[in-house]
């Protein structure tokens, strides 16, 4: 077995099989449950309802289609389709997004081999596996999902400039970096690495115009859906979920009111503590040492990726996924020092370190968050006393989770909203059948002036 030790396939095929414990689990473990059920709820929708991949739909706009602008479904489409042959299931898109987020990691490797050395290589895919993307991996969400496949058409971008005039390479490029980028915006905050090939006087003119060319023709269609084609979905049928961002000055006023979880991003949740200080170490060294190839990528990226955390705002410093695109950078400049200023046996002991940390401490995702369990059965108990075409609300606030595992349709209100009687009566008037109160998950008690259908330890129905 000692052969395979240094082979990066092996080890992305033993994180990948890691990772299928529990790969059936409902999305209900502790970090981000209702980030999932939003992806979910837009398959099942695709499946039920109308598969329209343009009219991507939720479950909890009330009266309203669900029709809404967010990012392009790639994912909730593909989970659709394998669910069209083998019937509905969620975790389709755990498997996908592991699957593809395992390709990224192999062409990870291939790109910074090609341009450093395979150990530097070896090194960064492994801490890139450990890092936040081993938890985010198997979620059914497009964060890792996108940035694999925006990774795997930069590298086939690469190879067109390294054996110009091939055509596969360029078109591979395409493909790959359209649906990349189209699945999740963000990542394409790496195609300004790009400028290293196109300020080259060494690479010819010709390819430069078609490089170009091929990219500003995959850039249209991205341009088209989140420019135009998500605000037209809110428009015309009336309602808004998906966050795409605010101005600059707004985003900069938030990163700053909550600079402590903005940092928190970088030093806890992308590579943990020990990989945190190898990265500042890295930094460190490249500038020591004057390594201008590895300086340009940082700055690059960081300049482009800062410009996404402006736009994020809020958003970034309270939700730990949004720092994964910047993670392979971070995880390069890792390797860099452990490779190139440490004793080979301790900078393995580190690398090690850095692996047991981030592991040990997202270990959790692979089970379900206790007080939501019982939420499983909450469409089995709405079924006893009604139909899924039943408009229901609960009391979940803003979280969605509880309406996806309800397989129905309606609103999601705080319990200060469902106690006031006139926006019962609103609601009512629009198809209301029944209230949802969830004693424990997502929810807490609170009793309501109206028919009690349903009671148990875990959530009351009634009927207004």
């Amino acid at each position: 077995m000692k052969k395979y030790f240094h082979h990066i396939q092996f080890w992305i095929l033993i994180f990948f099989l890691i990772r299928l414990f529990h790969i059936t689990n409902a999305p209900l473990e502790v970090a981000h449950n209702w980030r999932q059920t939003t992806v979910t709820m837009v398959t099942r929708n695709f499946l039920e309802t109308d598969n329209n991949i343009f009219y991507p739909r939720v479950d909890f706009a009330g009266e309203k289609t669900g029709i809404t602008g967010m990012e392009f479904p790639l994912l909730n489409y593909l989970s659709y389709l394998i669910s069209y042959v083998f019937g509905y299931a969620h975790w389709y898109g755990r498997l996908i997004n592991l699957f593809i987020s395992s390709f990224g990691i192999f062409y990870f490797f291939k790109l910074i081999k090609k341009y450093f050395s395979e150990e530097l290589a070896f090194k960064a895919a492994i801490i890139l596996m450990c890092s936040i993307w081993f938890m985010y991996a198997r979620k059914v969400m497009p964060d890792t999902f996108s940035m694999s496949l925006t990774i795997i058409g930069f590298y086939f971008g690469t190879n067109y400039f390294d054996h110009q005039k091939s055509f596969k390479n360029l078109l591979l490029y395409f493909l790959f970096c359209l649906t990349g980028i189209l699945s999740k915006l963000p990542s394409g905050y790496i195609l300004p690495l790009f400028s290293f090939f196109i300020f080259d006087k060494k690479v010819e003119l010709k390819s430069k115009i078609i490089f170009s060319l091929a990219s500003i023709l995959f850039l249209i269609p991205v341009a088209f859906w989140y420019l135009f084609w998500v605000s037209h979905l809110v428009k015309q049928f009336q309602f808004w979920h998906f966050f795409m961002g605010e101005n600059i000055a707004q985003g900069w006023a938030d990163l700053k009111i909550n600079w402590l979880l903005t940092c928190s991003n970088f030093y806890d949740n992308a590579l943990k503590f020990i990989g945190f200080f190898v990265f500042v170490g890295g930094l460190i060294w490249m500038f020591i040492k004057r390594e201008k190839k590895l300086q340009k990528i940082f700055f690059i990226s960081s300049i482009f990726f800062f410009m996404i955390m402006l736009k994020a705002g809020y958003t970034f410093a309270f939700h730990a996924y949004y720092i994964s695109p910047i993670v392979p950078i971070m995880a390069l400049i890792c390797a860099y020092f452990l490779q190139n200023i440490l004793p080979k046996k301790i900078a393995w002991f580190l690398l090690i370190a850095i692996c047991f940390e981030n592991i040990a401490n997202q270990q959790h995702d692979f089970f379900l968050k206790e007080n939501c369990v019982q939420i499983l059965n909450l469409e089995k108990d709405l079924d006893a006393i009604s139909n899924q075409k039943d408009l229901i609300a609960i009391n979940s606030g803003d979280c969605p989770t509880p309406m996806y595992f309800a397989h129905r349709k309606g609103w999601i209100a705080s319990n200060e909203t469902l106690a006031n009687a006139v926006f019962v009566s609103e609601i009512k008037n629009k198809g209301l059948k029944y209230i949802v109160v969830l004693k424990r998950a997502f929810g807490s008690q609170i009793l309501l002036p109206y028919k009690i259908v349903f009671d148990s330890n875990n959530y009351t129905i009634y009927q207004p």
